[in-house]
């Protein structure tokens, strides 16, 4: 806990605990996530219990969209994240890679379904790393990925009719 009557002071506490970010996902400091009080500790031991049953659901809801994708041949147009055998994704985010992103991105808020860009900005060209003196050019792949990823809904009480109202909105966009 940090208390201080000198506003320069509480405004750097405040951008360190937020990953140093400021704006939202453009870091002039590397910071921390240092966000969780005594009230959401008390929330998160309640839902603790139901945590394996939401990751379940939410795989389900990825191997849904990945089936209504395929069924609407929207691949290789859109790039699905990998599904590996033997392993438990949480899709904590389901995120596509696509051409256009931008545009798709405002054609899926027109049609009011919600999607996020996570990490426009690579690690490499945040302004808290500038210092490493690093070029777009030196990680191409983290630059394009920055320039065409999009995080779809997905929750564990998704039902199969919004994914497929989510696929058939982008199959809209795409013809």
């Amino acid at each position: 806990m940090v208390t201080t009557s000198v506003k320069e002071l509480a405004d750097s506490v405040r951008l360190l605990r937020l990953h140093g970010m400021n704006p939202k996902y453009f870091h002039s400091r590397v910071g921390f996530n240092s966000r969780l009080d005594e009230v959401q500790a008390a929330v998160l031991r309640v839902k603790l219990p139901y945590l394996e049953e939401w990751s379940r659901r939410r795989r389900e809801n990825a191997l849904r969209y990945g089936e209504a994708f395929k069924a609407a041949g929207l691949i290789p147009r859109v790039l699905l994240p990998e599904i590996l055998p033997n392993r438990n994704h949480i899709f904590h985010q389901y995120v596509i890679r696509c051409g256009r992103r931008d545009a798709l991105r405002t054609h899926l808020t027109e049609r009011e379904i919600g999607s996020d860009i996570y990490y426009p900005v690579p690690l490499h060209e945040q302004e808290c790393f500038k210092y490493l003196g690093h070029r777009p050019a030196d990680f191409p792949c983290a630059h394009e990925a920055a320039q065409k990823v999009l995080a779809l809904p997905i929750f564990p009480e998704m039902t199969p009719d919004q994914i497929a109202y989510v696929v058939d909105s982008i199959a809209d966009f795409f013809k």
